[in-house]
């Protein structure tokens, strides 16, 4: 059992809205991880933080990659920061990983500054800056497939990522 594809990229890169199209477009079903971690805590990603820390968040998240990547044969889409465990890292080698590539104005437009998103609530412009810069390398190298999304509809980023992955009209 092998997901079709394995969507990364950082916040406001359209993970969830191109992962939902692109399974649809192949015919199978999303797996969110966020959606898992947040099943399991019973609580929205936020509150997670708030409560129990950005670790216990990892952990739990690192637990929903494995669990999705050896459970799941549709599209599975990675929280943004799913990539820095190693052992995430580790995991995705060999599968069809689709790096969605997102321009920091517009992943700060998509997100919105009043972002509920907990890394990025101080100051939404910086820490966006900051934490492309500190996963964008991680990206680039996990990435089979790279798709620019900036000023794109998600129906054509779906029909390059299913071109790419060999998939038939």
């Amino acid at each position: 059992m092998r997901p079709k594809a394995v969507i990364i990229g950082p916040p406001g890169s359209g993970k969830t809205t191109i992962g939902t199209a692109l399974a649809e477009r192949l015919g199978v079903a999303l797996r969110d991880t966020d959606a898992d971690v947040e099943r399991v805590a019973g609580k929205p990603i936020g509150e997670i933080f708030i409560d129990d820390g950005e670790e216990r968040f990892r952990e739990l998240e690192g637990a929903a990659v494995a669990a999705a990547l050896a459970e799941h044969e549709g599209v599975v889409a990675l929280g943004g920061g799913a990539v820095l465990a190693p052992e995430s890292r580790e995991l995705l080698a060999g599968h069809a990983v689709v790096y969605l590539r997102v321009g920091l104005s517009e992943a700060i437009k998509r997100v919105g500054l009043a972002s509920a998103r907990p890394l990025l609530v101080l100051n939404p412009r910086s820490q966006m800056r900051k934490l492309l810069e500190e996963r964008l390398p991680i990206y680039e190298r996990l990435g089979t497939v790279h798709v620019d999304t900036d000023g794109r509809e998600p129906a054509d980023i779906v029909e390059e990522i299913a071109k790419a992955l060999g998939s038939p009209r």
